[in-house]
């Protein structure tokens, strides 16, 4: 079925929430993503020559994804289908197909599939899609909240032009409220409403740049509020307060895997930064302190290792206390580990090592253990040749340099320590041991 087309199930405009009514028709009511529909971009030349081809949106929730779908409905003269992947299965893509070829060999008309929330589709839906989309029969475009190069098939994604739609912003949402307010047929402009501009600047601010839920928030303001005896509706900043009561928050799994690689980079550079990513995610998009605990372990030993071994001591003990008392009495122990890992003097020779070794590991392939390394707690071990082992604490200094590794890379250095924390020490240590005879 045609995108947005009306038929008897569906409610009439008057019924139809504010947001809904007030959807942009064409590109001039669009409001943001001036990057990618601004005079002269290429998005906005395709829409208004209907030329659009296979294109993805990617971007957070009510940043117009499905709004510029709409647009698109109502410019070209295409066949313009809609399909949700939640509810979608691999016989309605083949029905969209196959009405397709037949709208193109018969009519010679194009059929535009728009699929919202693709990153639902499953690998093999995407698959069912691919020849369709490679031998011309529909153009598709897709929406999508998550990182498309996690959830979109590859070959899709190369055979669509992607399009990164940025987060709107309070001033969009007032705008959109300001349009709803005054517009007689699609908006309140047929009340008398009075609205307070810190009303109005509230509502924007609250709904965090999602226009759907300031309108339906101002909506919901008008139509609950007792009006004056003229007929007018006076909506003030305690309406509107009542009205939207909590900011909106992203949380999608994108958005979460983005602060938690915010959160890791900033423990190499940043107490501030490392602390603040850390409470966000926890006490305002809700993740759970464990995800940032078991990060914050392993870049005690990726990015400080030996330079400081106490920051391991500090994040596992800190995770204890997490376990034993909860949160958000553990704040103060997973703060207090987070603060002594980034001010700890850094090091990634351990990651480096781990590296080293598993490069040479590949390029070596089966190796045999050296004959003086090998097993002797058993007779006749030493028949067999397993010996010459020299016990290096029998040595001055307790070491005494000899053959560790296959024969094959018996001389590669894989760990070298820096000179970083007490890892300098371990440096001029192993400076010591080659030296010695």
């Amino acid at each position: 079925m045609d995108l947005f087309t009306m038929d008897e199930d569906q409610p009439t405009t008057q019924h139809k929430l504010l947001a809904d009514r007030m959807r942009p028709q064409q590109l001039d009511e669009y409001i943001g993503q001036e990057h990618i529909v601004g005079e002269g971009k290429l998005l906005r030349r395709a829409i208004e020559g209907d030329q659009v081809s296979s294109i993805l949106f990617y971007g957070p929730p009510g940043c117009g994804k499905t709004t510029l779908a709409h647009i698109i409905s109502q410019s070209t003269q295409a066949q313009f289908v809609r399909l949700n992947a939640v509810e979608t299965s691999v016989k309605d893509v083949r029905e969209v197909i196959e009405t397709a070829k037949t709208n193109k060999v018969l009519y010679g008309r194009k059929t535009i599939l728009f699929l919202d929330e693709v990153h639902r589709f499953n690998t093999s839906r995407q698959d069912a899609l691919l020849p369709a989309v490679e031998q011309g029969i529909i153009i598709f475009i897709g929406a999508t909240t998550e990182n498309p190069f996690h959830h979109v098939n590859g070959a899709l994604l190369s055979r669509s032009t992607l399009f990164q739609l940025e987060p709107l912003s309070a001033k969009h949402a007032k705008i959109a409220m300001e349009r709803a307010i005054v517009n007689e047929q699609r908006g309140l402009g047929f009340m008398k409403l009075n609205v307070d501009e810190d009303a109005l600047e509230h509502l924007a601010e609250m709904a965090g740049g999602d226009i759907r839920r300031a309108l339906n928030a101002l909506e919901l303001a008008a139509l609950t509020t007792s009006s004056a005896p003229d007929g007018s509706v006076h909506i003030t900043v305690e309406v509107a307060q009542e009205s939207i009561r909590k900011r909106t928050v992203r949380a999608d799994t994108s958005t979460q895997f983005d602060v938690l690689s915010a959160f890791h980079k900033s423990i190499r550079g940043s107490s501030d930064a490392a602390l603040y990513w850390f409470l966000y995610a926890v006490e305002k998009l809700g993740m759970d302190p464990m995800t940032f605990l078991r990060r914050l372990i392993v870049a005690c030993s990726e990015d400080i290792g030996l330079a400081n071994p106490q920051a391991m001591v500090q994040a596992v003990t800190a995770m204890d206390a997490y376990h034993k008392i909860g949160f958000p009495e553990a704040k103060y122990n997973i703060a207090q580990a987070i603060l002594f890992a980034v001010e700890s003097p850094k090091s990634n020779a351990t990651a480096v090592a781990i590296g080293k070794a598993t490069s040479m590991i590949d390029q070596v392939g089966i190796t045999e253990v050296p004959m003086h390394l090998r097993d002797t707690h058993y007779k006749g071990a030493d028949k067999l040749g397993h010996k010459g082992y020299q016990y290096p604490h029998d040595y001055p200094n307790h070491y005494v340099k000899q053959q560790y590794l296959p024969d094959q890379i018996a001389n590669a250095t894989i760990y070298e320590a820096s000179d970083q924390g007490m890892e300098d020490k371990i440096r001029q240590n192993q400076e010591r041991r080659s030296r010695s005879k």
